[in-house]
């Protein structure tokens, strides 16, 4: 029903707009007391008022002052004639009416003023449908940076309640949580202070709730109300709910991705939900579920890692004690089969001295493989020595060879030697590059058939015209800057190409007839592997089966800075 408010104390014009709005079928009034006025504007959301202001005894100015709140829900039409004087009253008015003008005018003024109340009523309407709108949806962003921003599953479901907070005011919310360590957890949420009674009807709810949503199956979780814990947050504790809070509007959604459960939440609120509210309220609850499995998966793979660390570090220290608790018996041993072999202890024939030998040799294996769990272990733990200084790595190659020249005769193989010239010092543990340049010379020795040769090169190269298989990029890729390459290269066996890059895994020894003759720890090369990259340098290795093999490694060069320590 439309209500006009005609203001106006002239008999005439009274009853003129009176049949107009009877005519109309529109409610009609009239006063002339300004308190009233107010009063009639505000209690029946008048959407017209005509003042006369022909009318003499009415102050209009002072009327119009007192009752403009209440004119911003109404439309202001103003009676006048040529004579029109209160020229100030206009900025007041949404239309001027002169009093002569006819009823089909007057009757359209009035309707156009309806019809654009009722516009702006609804612009305004959807103007607050459009703020709400945004406002949900800059609280899902939120809520959705958030739950990207966290692997932990408590904080999570935290911002899960805080954007619900946020986007819907809600009053309460009863949240079943497994994710809040191993037990399952109730959280309740309330603007007000509860009675226990109230929190244990809510028990009582969510497990109902929860035990539906798995009618027929097996519940991913045991919960009843007598073990169930509960976390209890109350924003106004001086208020307080009663049972009434089971005839708020509520929702109700799993949090759930797949085969993953992760708990429930139910929502209650005084006032109605509408479908938005409802549609945020499922989007919130299922856009934390992916999260919640990321963080199950990142906390899964964190234990096993820390599993993995541990295994690991008690095999380090198995290996370090053992090695050491084997290292004190060889050492007797090998010192007896000297004194044996000396023939100290009697003479030494023929037969008894090829098996002295024989144990000799296996002795010497034995120590070396020892030898190799220990440079491991310590390597691992971090606990290798090392003493950098400036080195020239072709010293490094002559104490090498000469070492290892007695074994390539023994197998009638040519040991050769091409050592660049000029070649920069490199910033080094001399030691610990003969450890490695020696594993890879003897590896040769040992996979070379008699007769072939063996070639140790050493060259300056700059980290660009590195030329290596591709499946060691990783490693060498990061390169930069000047180095000396050192490469050991042989006519052995040979290794095929998806053998390459385990050459250098721990324990690893590539399978075939002259690997399980020659026998070996298998560590040697992952050894060199960690000893080469302590120096900032890499290792890699290029072959083809039955041509041979080269192994390179480069150091960098020694600087400056190096030169003045």
């Amino acid at each position: 029903m439309v209500r006009v408010l005609l203001v106006s104390q002239r008999i005439s014009v009274i009853e003129r707009y009176s049949a107009l709005c009877d005519k109309l079928r529109y409610e009609f009034a009239t006063l002339s007391d300004k308190s009233m006025i107010a009063d009639y504007i505000t209690a029946t959301e008048a959407e017209i008022v005509i003042c006369d202001t022909l009318s003499q005894s009415i102050d209009f100015p002072a009327l119009l002052k007192a009752i403009k709140p209440a004119l911003d829900s109404a439309a202001l039409l103003l009676i006048t004639d040529e004579n029109f004087a209160a020229r100030d009253l206009i900025k007041f008015a949404n239309a001027i009416i002169e009093d002569n003008m006819n009823d089909e005018l007057i009757t359209g003024i009035i309707n156009m003023n309806i019809r654009m109340r009722s516009n702006l009523e609804k612009l305004s309407m959807a103007n607050r449908d459009l703020a709400d709108s945004n406002y949900r949806l800059n609280a899902l962003y939120t809520t959705s940076s958030q739950f990207a921003g966290s692997l932990e599953k408590e904080k999570l479901i935290n911002y899960m309640l805080e954007g619900m907070d946020k986007a819907l005011s809600y009053s309460l919310t009863s949240t079943l949580s497994f994710c809040h360590g191993e037990e399952p957890l109730l959280i309740i949420n309330s603007l007000y202070e509860l009675s226990e009674e109230l929190i244990d009807s809510l028990k009582l709810r969510t497990v109902l709730q929860y035990k539906s949503l798995f009618e027929n199956k097996d519940l991913p979780y045991q919960v009843d109300t007598e073990t169930l814990k509960v976390r209890k947050i109350v924003k106004y504790p001086a208020n307080r709910f009663n049972f009434n809070l089971f005839r708020f509007d509520n929702m109700f959604s799993p949090i759930t991705l797949g085969d993953n459960f992760f708990g429930c939440v139910e929502i209650f609120k005084e006032t109605p939900f509408t479908a938005e509210n409802a549609t945020c309220f499922q989007t919130i609850a299922q856009q934390v579920s992916l999260p919640l499995k990321s963080a199950t998966l990142y906390q899964e793979l964190k234990e096993t890692n820390q599993k993995l660390a541990r295994l690991e570090r008690l095999k380090s220290e198995f290996i370090s004690i053992v090695s050491h608790e084997l290292r004190t018996p060889l050492t007797s041993i090998k010192n007896s089969l000297e004194i044996m072999l000396s023939g100290k202890c009697g003479e030494v024939t023929e037969a008894y001295g090829k098996f002295l030998d024989m144990a000799k040799r296996n002795s010497q294996r034995l120590s070396g493989i020892i030898n190799d769990l220990l440079d491991l272990s310590k390597i691992e733990a971090g606990k290798m020595d090392y003493h950098f200084k400036n080195t020239d790595i072709n010293t490094v190659i002559a104490y090498v060879k000469s070492s290892i020249a007695v074994l390539a005769k023994n197998k009638s193989q040519q040991l050769v030697a091409l050592e660049g010239k000029d070649l920069p010092q490199v910033y080094a543990d001399s030691q610990r590059l003969e450890q490695v340049l020696t594993n890879l010379v003897s590896n040769a020795v040992k996979f070379t058939p008699e007769g072939k040769s063996i070639t140790i090169k050493s060259e300056f190269i700059n980290s660009s015209d590195i030329k290596y298989p591709e499946i060691f990029e990783e490693s060498i890729g990061k390169l930069n800057g000047n180095y000396v390459m050192v490469s050991v290269s042989d006519e052995g066996i040979g290794i095929s190409h998806e053998n390459l890059l385990h050459v250098f895994d721990k324990f690893a020894q590539i399978e075939n007839s002259l690997s399980r003759k020659v026998g070996g720890s298998g560590l040697g090369l992952p050894i060199a592997k960690q000893l080469i990259e302590a120096h900032k340098g890499a290792i890699w290795c290029d072959s083809k089966p039955d041509q041979g093999s080269t192994f390179s490694f480069v150091v960098p060069v020694a600087t400056e800075e190096h030169t003045s320590l």
